[in-house]
């Protein structure tokens, strides 16, 4: 008996829709209706002889089969882009200057780009880690050709990708105290920095006293100052360490406000390397994050 070929754009909305889910936002994710995205999944489990999701409220959620088969469908999907990419990616030849934020580069993001490197052997990569206002001016300047920043949303060339949620965040194996005439210790980057200025305003709001009790530029140097109990402080949900966790509301803390995460290239026109790494970085965050994040695109 021969075996039916899984579609693999069924796969890609199976993925989706377990990554947003419902399958209203697959559908819109992978640009079709919601109709035919229903009829995608049912022509799947028609394959497979299995149901793929049940009902749970208003909501659906994968059947055990549908856990199953989304273990082999992120490996499928995989395997595809990574041949198509290194098919792709032998005719392409350049060199690509690329800037990150810290809060990316010791977590998924270098995988993608290291991804991207070993797929397209004659484009050379050149990744800068800096804060994000220097990776603009540099941008600026010339000395990069893309870069990842959080803010500055409201530049003509921001290409906004996400909308992460800043959140306030402690040691793991200490609780805080607030406690009425007693100043809250923070731990922040030297001005200019939007974080920085993020937070005390809320704190200000909330009429919670505070003090800056740690400073630094280092992002690692930030987390080190917080593990250690110099003081709280403030960034996305993006790169926490598992030292440090998330504080909030609960804690007595003020809610804080969200930042747009954004590709910039500045003027210039994009070569065929360079828009190449531009889509990948565009599917790896999207992918990464829409768990915990407003997706936009």
């Amino acid at each position: 008996m021969s075996l039916p070929n899984l579609d693999m754009n069924a796969l890609r909305t199976l993925l989706a829709t377990q990554q947003l889910g419902s399958l209203q936002r697959a559908a819109e994710r992978v640009g079709r209706s919601q109709s035919a995205v229903s009829q995608q999944m049912r022509k799947l489990e028609e394959q497979l002889g299995q149901p793929l999701f049940r009902r749970r409220g208003r909501g659906l959620v994968t059947t055990e089969y549908g856990d199953l088969i989304l273990s082999y469908a992120k490996r499928i999907l995989d395997l595809n882009d990574e041949a198509v990419h290194a098919v792709r990616g032998v005719s392409v030849e350049g060199r690509v200057r690329f800037g990150l934020p810290g809060d990316f580069a010791e977590t998924w993001l270098p995988a993608a780009l290291g991804q991207f490197k070993n797929t397209r052997p004659s484009v050379h990569v050149e990744v800068t880690v800096e804060r994000n206002g220097m990776l603009l001016e540099r941008l600026d300047k010339g000395e990069l050709d893309l870069v990842l920043v959080m803010g500055n949303e409201h530049r003509e060339d921001a290409e906004h990708l996400a909308t992460l949620p800043m959140t306030w965040i402690g040691p793991t194996r200490s609780n805080i105290s607030l406690r009425p005439g007693l100043a809250l210790d923070l731990a922040l980057y030297n001005s200019p920095c939007m974080f920085r200025r993020a937070g005390i305003e809320a704190l200000d709001q909330a009429n919670i006293s505070w003090r800056v009790a740690y400073t630094t530029a280092s992002l690692q140097s930030l987390w080190a100052g917080v593990a250690a109990g110099l003081g709280i402080t403030l960034r996305t949900v993006a790169g926490i360490p598992p030292s440090l966790k998330r504080l909030g509301e609960s804690d007595g803390l003020p809610p804080l406000p969200s930042v747009a995460l954004c590709l910039h290239a500045g003027d210039r026109t994009m070569s065929p390397a360079l828009a190449q790494l531009r889509q990948v970085i565009v599917e790896n965050v999207i992918d990464h994050f829409d768990a915990e994040t407003i997706v936009v695109r």
